[in-house]
């Protein structure tokens, strides 16, 4: 099986960018942990419902899909250059990407519980509190764990592709700086994650660098078998 192209990287990883930024505009109209419970009332017994239910059957495991297949392209990528990736570096790139993907789904999961319940479940609208119990449920799996798991991420690419050398200085340097914000900040509110898809996106550019590099760069002749 021929090996995933840096284009095709760098495709999944602008698709997974906007799926993710359209959720995280839609996440800034749900009530916050520090809104009042007369907001949590109003907001998931009325039009609100639409606005959770569109976030979580649909942006957000989409979203998922498209970092997954943009994890498993990128390492792909990385299998075929020099230096080979050491062992310790790459199963932390693998493990921290799948967990990032799934804690983002148990946290969208707990914080659209609320509507699963009467929508789907056909049940009385939850309490104020109990929906804030929820919402600050997911917004702890999301907002803390599944952040550290991005920034882990983030972190061990960019040491790959830098020992590969497909990274420039500067623009590791950047990329480091993104990496550690995701894995030392602590706040709930959705704009925090941006940094996460300007990363995804300032490693997409490098790969369509390192693409239009390698497809211009002259063939080696080939050497004749000897007989």
């Amino acid at each position: 099986m021929k090996p995933a192209t840096p284009r095709l990287a760098a495709v999944m990883g602008l698709v997974f960018s906007g799926l993710f930024i359209a959720a995280l505009v839609v996440v800034n109209g749900v009530p916050h942990l520090g809104a009042p419970d007369a907001a949590y009332g109003t907001f998931y017994d009325g039009a609100g419902n639409t606005v959770v239910t569109a976030v979580a059957l649909y942006l957000v495991p989409l979203a998922g899909i498209a970092f997954l297949w943009f994890v498993v392209a990128l390492r792909s990528v990385l299998d075929t250059l020099a230096p080979a990736p050491s062992a310790m570096a790459s199963g932390l790139n693998l493990l921290s990407g799948v967990l990032f993907v799934a804690l983002l789904f148990a946290g969208t999961a707990a914080l659209a519980t609320p509507v699963f319940v009467t929508t789907i479940g056909g049940g009385p609208p939850l309490s104020p509190e109990a929906a804030r119990a929820l919402s600050g449920l997911g917004y702890g799996l999301v907002f803390v764990f599944s952040v550290r798991g991005a920034g882990m991420f983030a972190l061990t690419t960019t040491t790959l592709l830098r020992s590969a050398g497909v990274m420039p200085r500067g623009a590791a340097i950047a990329g480091y700086v993104l990496a550690t914000w995701l894995l030392i900040t602590a706040t709930d509110h959705p704009a925090s994650l941006l940094v996460l898809p300007a990363w995804v996106l300032l490693v997409a550019v490098v790969l369509l660098r390192h693409d239009r590099a390698a497809r211009s760069a002259p063939e080696s002749p080939a050497v004749p078998a000897p007989r």
